[in-house]
């Protein structure tokens, strides 16, 4: 086999690893990118409904899970939103504002894709797709400097002092996604937070699941809470359980066998129609309450699951309570098929958090949805994935 020689190798070329790719090579680094897959930035074409939700105005150290919560501080706070907005309207890309600071192309998500392969080739990044990585090791001999890293892929062998792993998580496998990354830091002795799906719908069962199941597709605003989290967003009832945008940012903070709560209509009083003089109390009355806020099936099955066993001041009061704070106990999530991101991964306690490499391995970096660090819907994850990836990429 032929070998060839880089300064970077950087593995997979999804957001994170493209993104390194041209900030090493804009130092005048030579660098490889080496894709299993027939074509770059997969899962940034299914972003954001195909429109890429790329990142997030509001993005803070904050709207991220990790075993570290400050680990991310550092490169968020050198590679902003601003700065990727930079680079977008550079390339001539049109974009706007959604709702809670997410912004979205205009048109496709192939655009990003499209300037993120531009930006590598103007860099001198050599990008290759559909090739299979056979084997890697660390040679002692390979480097004047010290340690090279040898990358046995498709028919070739590649060598670099620096190695990026940017293979992502284990969400949405039937776009390519493995556990090849966690299965290297194994092999060079790196910890790993245990993995789990994230943003991911929940499953209801027993007979939680047989009172809504067939509200499938209806949805409602609401605030979702688990633990001293809370999201105010939109909920969408499902076949199988729960969904919407509230219980995606809330799923990455569930922890079985805890129940979600949900609060139904955060800023009024639900059965105040009832505590009117004169007011009827009665079922009708209830399910007619409940419609002014929610959509009239959600209202008449919650009437009916909650009714109290009378109507007095007091089992009034304990309702609207209830119905401030329903609880749900889901069963399970949808797992990594349904799954936006992967929680957990590599972790940040044996990565430098202003380069991403590893304090034991030196020359080996991990960035993106591999490590430790997970945002929350809405642009975030990708901007992890720019900033983790800008800050391994200044570093080589």
């Amino acid at each position: 086999m032929h070998t060839h020689r880089f300064d970077v190798l950087i593995l997979g070329a999804g957001a994170a690893g493209l993104m390194a790719a041209m900030e090493a090579g804009r130092r005048g680094r030579r660098v490889a990118v080496v894709e299993r897959a027939d074509r770059p930035g997969k899962k940034i074409l299914i972003s954001g409904g195909g429109r890429c939700n790329f990142t997030n105005l509001d993005t803070r150290p904050g709207n991220f899970l990790s075993a570290n919560p400050h680990f991310a501080k550092s490169a968020l706070a050198r590679f902003t939103p601003a700065d990727f907005i930079h680079l977008v309207e550079r390339h001539g890309i049109a974009w706007h504002e959604k709702t809670l600071g997410q912004l979205f192309c205009d048109g496709s998500a192939q655009q990003i894709v499209d300037m993120l392969m531009r930006e590598c080739t103007e860099a001198g990044a050599r990008v290759l797709v559909s090739t299979t990585i056979h084997e890697v090791r660390r040679d002692d001999s390979l480097s004047a400097s010290g340690s090279a890293f040898t990358v046995v892929a498709g028919n070739a062998v590649y060598t670099a002092p620096a190695l990026m792993v940017a293979t992502g998580g284990l969400s949405i496998p039937k776009i390519g996604a493995t556990a090849f990354g966690y299965e290297l830091a194994r092999q060079f002795g790196i910890p790993i937070e245990p993995c789990r799906p994230a943003l991911v719908p929940l499953i209801l069962s027993g007979a939680e699941h047989a009172h809504f199941a067939d509200l499938a597709g209806i949805s409602a605003p609401v605030v979702a809470t688990a633990g001293r989290r809370s999201f105010r967003e939109g909920m969408l009832f499902t076949h199988r359980g729960l969904s919407g945008p509230a219980i995606l940012q809330i799923s990455s903070d569930w922890k079985p066998p805890e129940p979600i709560r949900i609060d139904w209509a955060a800023d009024h009083q639900l059965l105040a129609p009832l505590r009117t003089p004169h007011a009827r109390r009665d079922l009708a009355s209830l399910k007619a309450a409940l419609r002014m806020h929610l959509p009239a099936r959600l209202a008449d099955r919650l009437a009916e699951v909650a009714a109290p066993q009378g109507w007095t001041n007091r089992a009034l009061d304990e309702l609207e309570c209830r119905l401030h704070s329903f609880a749900f106990t889901p069963t399970g999530t949808e797992g990594y098929e349904k799954a936006e991101v992967t929680a957990g991964g590599v972790s940040t306690a044996a990565l430098s958090a202003q380069t991403m490499e590893c304090r034991a391995v030196p020359g080996l970096y991990f960035i993106g949805e591999v490590v430790d660090v997970t945002g929350q819907l809405g642009g975030f994850n990708l901007q992890w994935a720019w900033a983790s990836a800008a800050a391994a990429g200044r570093a080589v």
